[in-house]
């Protein structure tokens, strides 16, 4: 059947296969009877399938109604019996849809006993979710026959609603903590015996990792800027560290750039070659030489990229899945988080639409196990403040930063005092080519600075200590709050040997 609503020139088409030839709609009556049945009689039923079963879930209307009068009766913490149900009934005008008193009374008669009421409660739920699919897939046919209709909106309208139906049925059941002691205490082992100490996956920066433990499972991890501090060659160094020193698969999705561009960063990065070289290929025979030899380190790394073009979330689901099942990724990078999409869903502000993106970053993170590392922008606030702490980014500067600040696990901000004219600190320490990644919040640990070099003819952040014929020993600082979210913090011993450093930027004696 196919009903047309005419809203001015634009024609909206929706098509609801209700039944195909020789077809009928996936049902399961007589389960469903069972269900509704067992609520009547066991007075505590309903809270074992609440999360399963929702009255839309019933195919047949009588059963409809009488599962949304339960439910009206549970939610206020009435009882449920076939009396209360029946009243319910009356008070919302559906007894007589509802098959009557005789029908409703004869739904306990066939039950034997309520053990299986779960198991039958999820089998309601399947029997819904194939209609929904076959529903679906009518409207999406009935839209596409209609020639007036973008086909990119309808594809991203399609995605949006096949979300929407995979959403549905995704729970996950509590579990007794044991398991989850034995997975923690083997993870302190295996951190145990790691050289370096870390829990996660090493970023290759060794301030950095010192204040994170190298990036955790599960984390959503935030990196800010304000353009041109360096936001892709952050990631890019990173993932480079990651890939081809310590061999762990990364993921990286660019929405900003094409793939050879991303590559070309990649192998200016690593070769050490100009920019203006790569773009133009007038390299001398020594610096060919040279990129053929640095060019091996990228050879076979395990780096996959992805330059789709406005990424929506679903896709991004689907593309991550199946690159951690067939790859193995460990870490998914994105560049960057504003110019994702919700996957053609409607809201009513850009700010609506980002809380979405980032809610569903984490828990993708969650579903995967893996980090997921989101570049983000800064809005111009910063460029409004004045001084070297008047330009560090701060967490009220994230662009519609309330959701993307409650999701992430860490927020972490790139701020080269350099880009704004400023060269020395207040203590006359030399800030040429340096860059500080300000940990501004850490969810399950301690925030701090660290300072890393910054190449800028090379696209490529690196430890101070690898740069050669760089003296200075920026050495990072943390504060950390006690299982907390740091935001009152204490001070904690500074990491690194440059004890005059450390007191002079805390402005006080060192704590130890």
């Amino acid at each position: 059947m196919v009903t047309e609503k005419k809203t001015g020139r634009k024609r909206n088409v929706e098509t609801v296969i209700l039944s195909d030839p020789g077809k009928v709609q996936p049902q399961a009556l007589e389960i469903e009877k069972a269900v509704l049945g067992a609520l009547l009689l066991e007075k505590d039923a309903y809270s074992n399938i609440s999360e399963i079963l929702r009255p839309e879930c019933f195919y047949d209307k009588r059963h409809e109604l009488i599962f949304e009068a339960i439910v009206g009766l549970s939610v206020s913490g009435r009882p449920v019996d076939m009396l209360t149900v029946m009243e319910q009934l009356k008070k919302n005008g559906n007894l007589q849809a509802a098959g009557d008193l005789l029908y409703i009374s004869e739904l306990t008669n066939n039950v034997a006993s309520t053990a299986h009421l779960e198991f039958h409660a999820r089998i309601v739920a399947q029997k819904f979710l194939a209609r929904e699919l076959i529903r679906f897939s009518g409207l999406i046919q009935g839209k596409a026959f209609d020639e007036t209709l973008d086909i990119e909106d309808l594809m991203q309208d399609a995605e949006a609603r096949l979300f929407e139906i995979s959403q549905r049925n995704i729970k996950k059941d509590a579990i007794q903590i044991n398991t989850v002691i034995n997975e923690a205490y083997a993870g302190i082992n295996a951190a145990a015996k790691r050289k370096e100490g870390l829990s996660g996956i090493s970023s290759g920066f060794t301030g950095l990792d010192r204040i994170t433990s190298g990036w955790q499972k599960s984390d959503l991890i935030i990196i800010a800027a304000r353009p041109a501090m360096g936001k892709t060659a952050f990631v890019l160094s990173m993932a480079k560290n990651m890939a081809v020193n310590f061999k762990t698969p990364v993921a990286l999705f660019s929405l900003e750039m094409s793939n050879v561009q991303l590559v070309n960063r990649l192998i200016i990065n690593v070769c050490e070659l100009s920019g203006d070289k790569i773009k133009s290929g007038r390299l001398e025979p020594y610096e060919w030489t040279q990129l053929d030899h640095k060019l091996n380190e990228l050879y076979d790394a395990p780096i996959y990229v992805d330059d789709t073009p406005s990424l929506s979330v679903f896709e991004l689901r689907t593309k991550a899945r199946r690159l951690v099942r067939e790859h193995d990724i460990k870490c998914i990078i994105i560049d960057y988080l504003q110019l994702m999409n919700a996957s053609g869903m409607t809201y009513g502000s850009r700010e609506q639409e980002v809380s979405m993106i980032s809610r569903s970053l984490k828990g993708l993170a969650k579903e995967l196990n893996i980090p997921i590392i989101a570049l983000s922008q800064l809005n111009r606030g910063v460029e409004a403040r004045s001084g070297l702490e008047g330009k560090r980014p701060q967490l009220s500067d994230l662009r519609e930063s309330g959701a993307i600040e409650q999701d992430a696990d860490m927020v972490c901000f790139i701020h080269r005092p350099e880009y704004y004219g400023i060269r020395e600190d207040s203590n006359g320490r030399d800030l040429t080519g340096l860059a500080e990644i300000i940990v501004a919040k850490h969810r399950n640990g301690a925030t701090g600075d660290v300072w890393l070099a910054f190449k800028n003819n090379f696209v490529r952040f690196e430890n101070c200590s690898d740069s050669n014929g760089d003296s200075r020993d920026f050495t990072s600082k943390m504060t950390a709050t006690p299982g907390g979210d740091n935001t009152s913090p204490s001070a904690m011993p500074p990491i690194g040997n440059n004890e005059d450093f450390i007191r002079q930027h805390n402005d006080g004696p060192l704590p130890f």
